[in-house]
């Protein structure tokens, strides 16, 4: 098993891993690797702004870049490409995907020889399952590591499958983000401190599909940190706790404000 499209042939605009094979004054020609070898053209003006003077600068044979297509010549398959118009973001998502795609494709190497007793139709049946489930295939791995086995359950997969799944699940790291800030906070009531208190407790408590940490710095500075799957739900609850926690001291008469830090990503 690779990772490949389903489709024969990239669309513009695709993002595509790709292997120098030829290099010259013109360009280079490369292949494909998520299209069976697919060849496809990077012209020298595709790959850098301004004069290059040596071509090998920018790419070589052998090397693995990430191109955007440009062109595609569905009738005489011809591809063409750029390595320029390729942002730095884009390049970075791409390489992960690619990443998480072959690790996807070993654990389902490693779970079919635990499924030895299991018929090569049969395995493949219940791979296409997954992947109309999961079209990246990884996620599904993530799910279970988080959810577990019940994201399966309408799959109906047997059950040697879902132990193996759920054996390599429990040893993949989870994608970790953080995001939050300094929180100031004042009450000057006399029992303002019970009353900040009673306020980020409660929020503290709260589910919101996110770890919550609020931790005092000294009067009148608390630092909160979220920590979420992704900067989708972490900003989600960290916008519902700043909310909450302004109305609740403003409604005491107190005062709030909210300095926020840098994001950061991990795994857990």
């Amino acid at each position: 098993m690779r990772y490949q499209q389903d489709q024969a042939l990239p669309e513009e605009g695709d993002l595509v891993m790709a292997t120098v094979q030829e290099v010259f004054p013109q360009g280079a020609y490369v292949t494909l690797d998520e299209y069976d070898g697919l060849l496809g053209f990077l012209h020298v003006s595709e790959i850098a702004t301004g004069w290059i003077r040596n071509i090998e600068h920018y790419v070589r044979p052998k090397q693995k870049v990430v191109l955007k297509v440009i062109r595609v010549n569905r009738a005489r398959r011809e591809v063409d490409l750029s390595l320029r118009q390729v942002t730095n973001e884009e390049r970075r998502l791409k390489v992960m995907e690619v990443k998480r795609a072959e690790k996807a494709n070993a654990f389902l190497r490693i779970i079919r020889e635990r499924c030895s007793s299991m018929s090569d139709d049969e395995f493949d049946r219940c791979v296409s399952l997954i992947k109309d489930e999961y079209p990246m295939l990884y996620d599904m791995f993530e799910d279970v590591a988080r959810k577990g086995t019940k994201v399966l359950e309408k799959l109906n997969l047997p059950k040697e499958i879902v132990d193996a799944i759920v054996d390599i699940s429990s040893k993949i790291p989870l994608p970790k983000v953080e995001v939050g800030g300094i929180m100031e906070i004042t009450c000057s009531r006399s029992d303002g401190i019970d009353v900040i208190k009673d306020v980020l407790t409660s929020v503290e408590g709260n589910k919101h599909n996110a770890d919550v940490s609020i931790t005092y710095l000294g009067a009148p500075k608390y630092r909160l940190v979220i920590s979420a799957e992704n900067f989708k739900v972490a900003e989600k609850a960290l916008n519902s706790i700043l909310q909450s926690v302004q109305k609740g001291i403003e409604k005491k008469g107190g005062t709030f404000k909210f300095t926020r830090e840098e994001s950061r990503k991990g795994v857990t």
